[in-house]
């Protein structure tokens, strides 16, 4: 978590929403982003699907099966569908949907926790690592939006 933290805080200085996702495999990096909807003008550059995509293409796959997902923030359902489609089971996050929408990041409302009741048992989420330290990055980019 560390690490998309990290990422995060770079995107934030660039002048991105503050957002980190960092992709794991065997204990190793495989790929990191920070949220980049404003760089690319692209809403759809969320930081855990522009990790998914330089993950597949730096190991030539769409499975990615035996990795962990770590994220500043709760998945949105874009995300998490796309964690779904590329076979992501196990998910790691800092801080909530709600969270983020406390800090007047818009967010639809639709927490992990119910949206997963529709993927049956596939995902293992573990909610509010270094919670604290993602909610920095929230009020750094408050102050700076406000």
């Amino acid at each position: 978590m560390g690490e998309a933290i990290r990422v995060a805080q770079a995107g934030l200085e660039l002048g991105q929403f503050p957002f980190g996702a960092v992709i794991v495999m065997g204990g190793r990096s495989v790929a990191s982003a920070h949220n980049s909807v404003k760089a690319s003008v692209d809403p759809t550059a969320h930081a855990e699907i522009v990790a998914i995509r330089r993950a597949c293409s730096k190991l030539y796959t769409t499975s990615l099966e035996e990795t962990t997902l770590y994220s500043t923030c709760e998945p949105c359902l874009m995300c998490l569908s796309a964690c779904f489609w590329a076979g992501i089971r196990k998910i790691v996050f800092g801080a909530s949907i709600a969270d983020a929408s406390a800090y007047g990041i818009r967010q639809i409302n639709a927490p992990t926790r119910l949206v997963t009741t529709f993927y049956g048992d596939f995902f293992n989420i573990t909610q509010g690592l270094m919670r604290e330290e993602c909610l920095t990055l929230f009020e750094k980019w408050g102050k700076n939006h406000k």
